[in-house]
This record gives structure tokens, C-alpha cells and sequence, in this order.
């Protein structure tokens, strides 16, 4: 269980830049099931997708893998033979509870996938060939001069078949629609029950290490890489994710 986010609650004289330290690793579920719209849509989504990719006998990566949704996603739909998953994280807090819930999982299910959590950079990661490669909200937290290198390599590892699956906050290239969005979001948060104050101090703790683009950006930087095809599958507001075909 975890518990409710309060991270941000009380004035802070000096807003830190946001890491993925054992407080948010605490809050976690609470803070981004309040704070992403249609988060659980995405997550439950990119297993049904990745079980219509998955080639036999072949890796699935789930990069930025914090506490494992997306890993518990994966094992729950793919059914392909041979399967396994490699969930990596850089947060050693979130590898360790990570840990736990896939060790939950196995309680409660009969004949998952394998699945491995290792602590790493994804951008030094020796990519095995894979046919799923979920980047579930972690290429906005990579520096904008490194994805399109990052892509790439997952480009060159993914099999014929296979699919990149990308999720990510979005920004708008027009201002009106960045502002509307904007806007629609901080509602969204409001009613999830965040304070003005609790909003403010996220978004300035989130300003140094979060750095979105536009959905043309992605299409441009995805095609760059050497992928054929990017469909997007799913907006919520300004979060939205996309297939990737190589």
C-alpha cells in the first residue's frame, strides 16, 4: 500500500528539483494516479497492445520502470512463448520496492512471465534483441540532446514485428492550446484533490528535470531514429502515448 502524497503540502522556502527518492517512492501510486490523466488506461493498455507485438522467445524492456506497472501490465497479457521481461530503473528506492511488487505478483498469479528489475541508466544499456520496448513518461526526463540517440539504439535492437510504445506529457506548439491544456490539467489535479500551493511547488520542482515535446517533435525524432510508422493510440488531456513501428 502506498501512502497519500502530501510531498508538497506545506510551503517549502527552496523547491528542490523533483527526484525519484524514497519519498516519492513512498507516494508514488497516489501522486501519479492524481496527477496523469488516464494513467491506469495507459498502463493496463500497453500490455494489451505489447501481447499483439511480443515475437516468441524474445525480451521486453520496460525502461523507467519505477514500481513495475507497466512490468505487472506485461506479464498479465503477453502470451507468447519464451517471453521475458527486463524492468530498469535508476532509482535504487523504486527497484527495491519494485521488487516487492512483482514478488506480490507472483503470489497472486500462476504462470507469469520472468521478469528481472535491474538499477541502471537506460543510456547505457546493452539493448538484447527485444520485440516490446515500453517508455512509459521517462524519455521527457532524459536530456533532449540524448533521445534521439536513446531511440535509435532501441530502434536497432527492436525484431521485425516488434513495437516501441511511447507515453509522455505533451506540449503544444500553438499558445493558446498549451495555455487550455494547461489549465485543463491543473482542474484535473484540483479535483483530484491537490492544493494551489501543492501544484505550484510540483511544477517548480518538476521545471529542471521534466522537459516535454510536442507531438510533432516525437513524430520527427521517432522517424529520425528509423522508425516507420507513429500512431498515436491514446490523449488524455496533455499526456498521451504512442506506437512506435521499426
Amino acid at each position: 500500500m502506498s501512502d497519500n502524497d502530501r510531498i508538497y503540502a506545506q510551503p517549502q522556502a527552496q523547491v528542490s528539483d523533483f527526484t525519484f527518492n524514497e519519498a516519492v517512492v513512498r507516494v508514488f501510486p497516489d501522486m501519479i494516479k492524481r496527477s496523469v490523466p488516464g494513467y491506469p488506461t495507459i498502463v493496463e493498455n500497453i500490455g494489451v497492445l505489447a501481447a499483439q507485438f511480443a515475437r516468441p522467445d524474445s525480451v521486453l524492456y520496460d525502461l523507467g520502470s519505477s514500481l513495475g506497472a507497466v512490468t505487472q501490465a506485461l506479464r498479465r497479457h503477453v502470451q507468447a512463448a519464451g517471453c521475458r521481461v527486463i524492468a530498469v530503473d535508476n532509482s535504487a528506492a523504486m527497484v527495491e520496492r519494485c521488487h516487492e511488487y512483482l514478488h506480490a505478483q507472483d503470489s497472486m498469479f500462476q504462470e507469469l512471465l520472468p521478469a528481472t528489475v535491474q538499477e541502471g541508466d537506460i543510456l547505457d544499456l546493452d539493448f538484447q534483441p527485444c520485440s516490446v520496448v515500453a517508455l512509459n513518461f521517462t524519455l521527457q526526463f532524459i536530456a533532449p540532446e540524448q533521445r534521439l540517440a536513446l531511440l535509435t539504439r532501441i530502434h536497432q535492437s527492436l525484431l521485425p514485428g516488434g513495437a516501441l510504445i511511447l507515453s509522455e506529457k505533451l506540449r503544444f506548439a500553438d499558445a493558446g492550446e498549451q495555455q487550455l491544456l494547461t489549465n485543463l490539467h491543473i482542474g484535473f489535479k484540483r479535483a483530484n484533490g491537490y492544493s494551489e500551493l501543492e501544484i505550484a511547488q510540483k511544477r517548480t520542482a518538476l521545471d529542471n528535470v521534466m522537459q516535454p515535446d510536442s507531438l510533432e517533435q516525437h513524430r520527427e525524432r521517432l522517424q529520425a531514429a528509423g522508425f516507420s510508422k507513429v500512431v498515436p493510440w491514446f490523449q488524455c488531456l496533455n499526456f498521451a502515448s504512442l506506437i512506435a513501428l521499426p
